[in-house]
């Protein structure tokens, strides 16, 4: 993608998901296996699902997940790909489509609210994810960290859309919340270029007391 402002528009997405069987891996992040895996299953929200890795993962050990995005196309996928998986996993999960930069999801609804590499611009889209974790809940928010910015990884050039997780925190009103981590977590990976780099996901978990 030539214009990086298409990274944030659906009809570009709607595009990639369309002319490709699969775009990314379809595996889970890691992050999200590193924070959760301990967890008492509950309810799930992914808010920028993409192809459902994170929300297949959740589902298999025993989460109610409901994936959000904003590619009708790629929510048509999951679906598909959720009856294939079998009933177990059609029954444990639901898609719905948002724009995240809008959609307020319900408000205390879920156990976990998690979202990976969704990069918005400004606060709301993380503070009304906050808003729909339940008492004892977590909010779990993964991006490509800003040090991303120094390296050779082709990360658009759009440095409002990066944040540490010092900014996320301070962006919400974690009153009544535990912050449990927070930081820049450096992970092996490869340049387009097929170099060996270090990249970095920047990590914010807490829970609502």
């Amino acid at each position: 993608m030539t214009d990086h402002h298409v990274w944030f528009e659906a009809p570009a997405w709607e595009e990639r998901y369309r002319g490709s069987d699969r775009v990314f891996s379809g595996n889970v992040n890691p992050q999200l296996v590193t924070e959760v895996e301990g967890l008492e299953p509950g309810s799930a929200l992914d808010a920028g699902c993409g192809e459902g890795g994170d929300v297949f993962w959740l589902a298999a050990r025993g989460w109610r997940v409901t994936g959000a995005d904003f590619s009708r196309v790629v929510l048509e996928k999951n679906e598909a790909r959720a009856a294939e998986l079998g009933q177990d996993i059609a029954t444990r999960t639901e898609w719905v489509h948002a724009d995240l930069r809008s959609w307020q999801p319900p408000r205390g609804q879920y156990d976990l609210v998690t979202s990976h590499f969704v990069h918005p611009t400004e606060a709301g889209p993380f503070r009304r994810l906050a808003s729909a974790v339940a008492p004892g809940g977590q909010l779990l928010v993964v991006l490509h960290s800003p040090l991303d910015l120094a390296t050779t990884m082709g990360r658009p050039d759009l440095p409002d859309a990066f944040w540490t997780a010092e900014q996320i925190a301070a962006a919400l009103d974690l009153t009544g919340w535990e912050v449990i981590t927070s930081q820049a977590r450096p992970r092996p990976a490869k340049d387009p270029e097929g170099r060996d780099i270090t990249i970095h996901d920047t990590v914010f978990r807490a829970r609502r007391s």
